[in-house]
């Protein structure tokens, strides 16, 4: 079975990712969770505290839509000067904490194909 494009795209940090910090390793030392959690709080996007949520957790289960993960996604954009490149537009780049922070350190870092 194929990988998950989001994994096959962010590479070894996107995987590294669901380990999270409880496992000692963060992502990338440039995104971190608590970036990713006051977007989330910021943007009143989630029926629950951002503060709350573990690595794992379902963002969707937690209350983002389709179009909170697009304003999400152009958010993290632009707090990152990153682009989301067409095969990470994918439910699961924005299913969880851990799954973003391995995306955006994927793109970051520059591992994510053209």
């Amino acid at each position: 079975m194929r990988q998950t494009d989001w994994q096959s795209v962010a590479g070894a940090a996107a995987a590294g990712a669901s380990q999270g910090e409880a496992g000692g390793r963060e992502a990338s030392p440039m995104v971190s969770s608590d970036d990713i959690r006051d977007l989330l709080r910021d943007s009143g996007w989630l029926t629950v505290d951002a503060s709350e949520l573990s690595e794992n957790d379902d963002l969707y289960a937690a209350g983002l839509t389709s179009h909170g993960s697009v304003n999400l996604m152009l958010a993290l954009e632009e707090r990152f000067d990153i682009e989301f490149p067409e095969q990470l537009l994918r439910r699961r780049t924005f299913e969880s904490i851990g799954a973003i922070r391995g995306a955006v350190a994927g793109l970051l870092g520059g591992t994510a194909a053209a």
